[in-house]
């Protein structure tokens, strides 16, 4: 019982920055702009993070440097994809590169490999809630940060903004027939822009999770590739909110699994590292195997 309440509670600790990233990069999805930038915007989030709260203590100005930035950093990505009609993938992928190379100077020049926050108490971000916690199995669900509940409930509220808002339908518009769009006054490039800001604001506060709350320190590879996750979960979700934070959380159980596996598996344990990225690819194949299985059967 404990070691499946390990992996439960492990999966929603690895699950909450994916998810985060995911509802970010909907939007974008939605606005046929593949934001391969998500990665970055991560990294981005993480490091003035911590960096923000290591030089003033402050939440509220954490909060705030660390969307700032991630704004600026999704404007860059906006103008070139969007406006100077840039290839999204070498943008991209650029600015992933970009953020990777800000992150090793700025541990330079603290002359470390890892920037630690002093004097600071993880468990006192974790929220117990009375009653749950005493509740075998069901108590996983206690001991998890704000943020972590914060990813759960944005979840539904994405789907409302989605699909039950103007803006939303506009953007999903944008994404399916752009020309339409133009051809009735609506600015797509616009929506575009939107869309793609409002998606770095989710990567910032996964970034924010991931350092911040989850572990107090920053070191370059934090992220891990969990952006690149987050992109095969909106895929193979198709870009809808409440599907792709299913494979978000998917991904988050497999990284789960890998971790406690890698406990009692002695000299191998390394290898365990491998299973989240081996199930994205299965999990990707069967998506686009199960596409084109539909495409035959409607012929279109």
């Amino acid at each position: 019982m404990q070691i499946l309440e390990n992996i439960l509670y492990d999966c929603i600790y690895h699950s909450t920055p994916i998810i985060f990233c995911v509802l970010g990069g909907i939007f974008a999805y939605k606005a046929n702009v593949l934001n391969i930038s998500l990665e970055g915007m991560m990294l981005n989030g993480a490091l003035v993070s911590v960096i923000s709260f290591f030089l003033t203590g402050n939440l509220i100005l954490t909060v705030i440097f660390t969307l700032f930035s991630t704004l600026l950093y999704s404007l860059v990505f906006s103008f070139f994809s969007v406006t100077m009609k840039g290839n999204v993938i070498i943008v991209g992928l650029a600015l992933n590169m970009i953020s990777i190379a800000v992150a090793g100077f700025v541990l330079v020049m603290f002359n470390s490999p890892n920037i630690i926050l002093p004097d600071f108490n993880l468990n006192s971000l974790k929220i117990s809630i009375p009653i749950i916690r005493s509740i075998p199995l069901i108590r996983v669900i206690s001991g998890h940060p704000i943020l972590t509940y914060c990813a759960f409930i944005l979840i539904f509220l994405i789907h409302i903004l989605m699909f039950h808002t103007r803006f939303g339908i506009y953007v999903r518009v944008v994404g399916e027939n752009e020309e339409a769009v133009k051809a009735i006054g609506i600015q797509g490039d616009w929506y575009k822009y939107m869309a793609i800001l409002l998606g770095s604001i989710g990567c910032a506060l996964g970034g924010m999770n991931l350092a911040y709350e989850r572990l107090g320190l920053f070191t370059k590879d934090m992220v891990a590739g969990r952006g690149f996750i987050a992109i095969a979960a909106i895929y193979c979700g198709k870009g809808q909110p409440i599907q792709s934070a299913f494979y978000a959380v998917l991904f988050g159980l497999a990284r789960s699994l890998a971790v406690n596996l890698s406990v009692y598996s002695g000299n191998i344990a390394g290898l365990f590292d491998c299973i989240p990225y081996l199930v994205m690819i299965l999990v990707l194949s069967f998506a686009s195997s199960l596409k084109q299985h539909k495409t035959k059967l409607r012929g279109f």
